[in-house]
């Protein structure tokens, strides 16, 4: 049995989100495929998920213990460590993530707990794992000369890889805030897309 961490970072209330439109189609094939498996949502903007404080970043880099699991900002880095599979889902914003998704990644890149540090450098711990990162975009950035300002999926893959993590897909609608575009095609393109992948992952 796997464990599936849902990472959901859009405002928008249920069933506004075009994004979660095509992330939750993945979710529910995936259910359907691996009946067995558990799966965790972690909605950000729920959560409330903040920046760190002084306080915070002296707790992220210092010493751990059993009790780390339990305290408000350590217990997001042992969730993240413990799951196996990995689903984010978020809008394209300002040519990169919502800043509260980056604002989680504070949370969980922990040493001792998602990376470690060696004599060599940097090494992530969580090798063997994947992830897919569902994205809607208002524009075409998937291809050139666009791509060079495509910040956000490129800093998740490499985040993760950071972690150890290099099973990598990436599902984008694209051209969402595109005049003329038919955009439920582009959805329905990529619901499509979303349930091959979870087929495989």
């Amino acid at each position: 049995m796997s464990k599936v961490l849902y990472i959901k970072a859009n405002v928008k209330p249920e069933g506004q989100s075009k994004t979660f439109s095509v992330s939750d189609s993945f979710i529910n094939e995936y259910k359907q495929l691996h009946p067995q498996d558990e799966i965790i949502t972690l909605d950000l903007y729920k959560e409330g998920i903040g920046f760190l404080s002084m306080e915070d970043i002296m707790t992220v880099f210092g010493p751990k213990t059993e009790e780390s699991k339990n305290h408000p900002i350590l217990k997001y880095a042992y969730q993240f460590a413990e799951a196996d599979k990995y689903v984010i889902a978020e809008p394209f914003w300002n040519l990169s993530v919502p800043a509260i998704l980056k604002a989680y990644i504070d949370y969980v890149c922990v040493t001792g707990i998602t990376f470690d540090y060696t004599e060599n450098g940097p090494v992530g711990m969580l090798q063997g794992k994947k992830a897919v990162n569902i994205v809607g975009r208002g524009g075409k950035y998937s291809v050139e000369p666009f791509t060079n300002f495509e910040m956000g999926d490129r800093y998740l893959r490499t985040i993760f890889g950071f972690f150890g993590i290099v099973d990598f897909t990436t599902i984008a609608a694209e051209e969402l805030d595109v005049d003329g575009k038919d955009i439920n095609a582009i959805l329905d393109e990529s619901i499509s897309k979303a349930k091959e992948v979870a087929k495989t992952f």
